[in-house]
């Protein structure tokens, strides 16, 4: 058993009340390989990579973090999708469907969906064959989750045998829905009985350990607001840059719950964007900055001011599975000329960054490793989920992954592209995600079907505004 790392914990009680987890799409080529020796083949990897063979076990009355124990694959791991033959607009209706579901981490914290045949895929004539991991967020942020990918698709000297595992009723006739947890037995307060020599010598051990947590919770508080203070002096003389400002909510954050999911991809070749003195990242910034403005524009709004959250990997700390600081920056919409735009955006990036790798920030971060679980999980559960606050970190959300080399396959179906899709939320209802695997590029987009009632026009908007960054900088 692996105690797990608190800000792994927080993934997991926030999955309690919305759909967090991780989606990574894959495409590859369409090949002879049936359907079960694919299932072999991902239950014989899952078998031979340590993430994909654990899952989550509570602690009864949360006197301590969950653990991660041992595991082993089960056939609802794959889930198979029918009909095989589905076009790729209906595809796509399907993987939004599967964007509303959320993992039980205590059953499994992943699973593969597979759908054969799809046709009409961008960027390839023949049929193709979609695979999509489900990851649950307390088992892998987006870095770790592509990590995880590589591992299942990625190339072997070994020859991987394996018998069938006994197929199951888990086609995509029928919705896919939340793992459910076998009914057991509650306290009067609630919790879930599951009481056991091992998890109650754990939950004795939480109580023991609280006291000394509390004290270090409060030794680290004074230690972070020191910190708070000496940064706030450091920010004054222009030491460090200034934290950022904050965003008005727009058209784009309704207080409304999530009324759908809807997911559409545009796929690239990476030669297409590149710019010199320019990444990837900033180009694709610079042309959502303009698509969104259009499409707001044909709404009839204009706002002064529009940003993204814009996730950025932090190096492995520990025990930790999520390993991110979320940058707030600013899209400068009221810059006109694209180049001039770019210009401020990976200006507005880079002191963004500094910023946020300032070891002084890392002080709040020691606290929450030391607060008692029971605290924790009350925090999560009242914190304000369905409110709008007045200053945003951004508008919408902007992930962007490189996924490495082109040389993953599945059963030897070679890969051909990739894509993801960050979450939506009550404050988030349009999140993009930019993944490049090999010379392909795949700009995503998942919205809110009331945010954006036609994905296709943005999709149209955001290709024209490719275009015309890289025509800036001709």
């Amino acid at each position: 058993m692996t105690r797990m790392a608190p800000r792994d914990a927080t993934m997991f009680w926030l999955s309690r009340r919305t759909a967090n987890d991780v989606f990574l799409l894959y495409s590859f080529a369409e090949n002879a390989t049936a359907t079960d020796e694919l299932r072999a083949f991902v239950a014989a990897r899952a078998a031979r990579i340590p993430d994909l063979r654990i899952r989550l076990q509570e602690i009864p009355g949360d006197l301590d973090y969950p653990r991660w124990i041992s595991t082993e694959f089960v056939a609802q791991q794959f889930v198979t999708h029918r009909p095989e033959g589905l076009s790729w607009h209906s595809l796509l209706d399907r993987v939004g469907e599967l964007l509303g579901t959320g993992l039980d981490a205590t059953e499994y914290p992943w699973r593969i969906h597979v759908f054969r045949a799809v046709r009409d895929a961008p960027g390839w004539s023949g049929p193709v064959l979609v695979a999509i991991l489900q990851v649950s967020h307390a088992l892998a942020d987006g870095t770790r989750a592509a990590a995880i990918a590589r591992s299942l698709f990625g190339s072997t000297s070994e020859v991987l045998h394996s018998s069938p595992v006994a197929p199951v009723d888990n086609s995509g006739d029928h919705p896919a829905v939340p793992a459910k947890t076998p009914t057991r037995p509650v306290y009067s307060c609630g919790q879930v009985c599951g009481w056991t020599p091992l998890t109650a010598a754990v939950s004795v051990l939480g109580v023991l350990r609280f006291p000394q947590q509390a004290a270090e919770t409060i030794w680290r508080g004074h230690a972070a607001y020191r910190a708070q203070r000496e940064l706030a002096e450091r920010t004054a003389t222009g030491e460090v840059p200034a934290a950022a400002t904050g965003f008005a909510p727009c058209a784009l954050n309704p207080a409304t719950p999530v009324a759908g999911h809807r997911v559409r991809l545009l796929v690239v070749d990476a030669t297409e964007l590149r710019v010199p003195g320019r990444t990837v990242t900033v180009v694709a910034l610079t042309a959502i900055s303009r698509a969104l403005t259009s499409c707001l524009a044909e709404r009839g709004q204009r706002p002064e001011r529009l940003g993204t959250a814009l996730p950025m990997a932090l190096p492995s700390q520990g025990a930790a599975r999520n390993n991110y600081r979320g940058l707030s920056i600013d899209l400068h919409i009221e810059e006109p000329d694209l180049r001039l735009r770019a210009t401020l955006i990976a200006d507005g990036l880079a002191t963004r960054r500094d910023r946020a790798l300032n070891p002084l920030l890392a002080a709040q971060d020691r606290v929450s490793e030391v607060v008692p679980a029971v605290l924790a999980v009350r925090d999560v559960e009242r914190a304000d989920l369905h409110s709008v606050p007045d200053a945003l970190d951004g508008n919408t959300v902007v992930s962007s992954v490189y996924r490495g080399a082109a040389d993953l396959a599945f059963a030897g179906a070679p890969v051909l592209f990739t894509g993801g899709f960050p979450a939506l939320g009550t404050v988030m209802h349009l999140t993009h995600g930019v993944h490049g695997i090999g010379e392909k590029l795949t700009l995503s987009v998942h919205s809110d079907p009331r945010v954006l009632p036609d994905p296709d026009r943005y999709l149209e908007l955001i290709a024209e505004s490719l275009a015309a960054v890289v025509a800036a900088h001709g």
